[in-house]
């Protein structure tokens, strides 16, 4: 199987942070930040200072000793190892309630991604809810994403579905899946799946709620 690391040089896990990074670094140019030390840029990203170092240098030397890096500089070089200099395109599949919301949310687009078309099985039911994207039934699925070039996916469908959408994904040549339905998804190794999975996140989050009281108390 061909790693994360052979395909891009950069490992899975660095290049999340990496993003995290590009994010607060964005965050820095629209306040007029023009640079930021190591330690400011790591503990705004919620990691180390060593570790934030060891991630950029995947991307080049950067920084100098006392006065830091060069927020723009930085931004754009982490930007194009991103493969982020231009918008990538990005469908949606599954347009219910929680497809909709993230078809309405703004802030793909400042993240180097454009959601050009969603699809849905039921398209009439969604017509009124005012997407604002082209809107598909499932039939144009897979020339829509050839004459797009579309190589990324979001997938709302329910869990009974996801499975078999995701194999005519893959068929279409989609490479990348974010995953929001709540089912473990089989592809092939060329094909990387990132899951969602909310009600999950929800229960880990809840598991720690009280602890301190109950410590206390004990």
């Amino acid at each position: 199987m061909e790693s994360e690391r052979e395909k891009t040089g950069i490992p899975k896990k660095t290049i999340y942070r990496l993003s995290l990074y590009h994010r607060c670094l964005s965050k820095l140019c629209e306040n007029g930040l023009e640079t930021v030390s190591s330690s400011a840029l790591a503990k705004a990203a919620g990691v180390g200072a060593s570790q934030l170092r060891r991630d950029i240098s995947h991307v080049g030397q950067f920084g100098t000793r006392g006065l830091g890096y060069q927020v723009e500089e930085l931004r754009i070089a982490i930007r194009e190892a991103l493969g982020r200099e231009h918008l990538q395109p990005v469908i949606l599949v599954g347009a219910g309630n929680l497809g909709c919301a993230l078809l309405r949310y703004g802030g793909f687009q400042k993240e180097g991604f454009e959601v050009v078309g969603a699809f849905d099985a039921v398209p009439e039911a969604v017509l009124q809810k005012e997407i604002g994207v082209p809107l598909y039934g499932p039939e144009k699925l897979d020339s829509f994403i050839a004459q797009k070039g579309v190589k990324l996916a979001i997938l709302c469908v329910p869990a009974e579905n996801a499975q078999e959408v995701a194999n005519d994904l893959v068929l279409s040549g989609i490479q990348g899946i974010l995953n929001f339905s709540p089912t473990v998804l089989q592809v092939p190794d060329k094909v990387t799946v990132n899951n969602v999975d909310l009600a999950l996140e929800l229960e880990n989050v809840s598991f720690f709620i009280g602890k301190d009281d109950e410590e206390s108390n004990a």
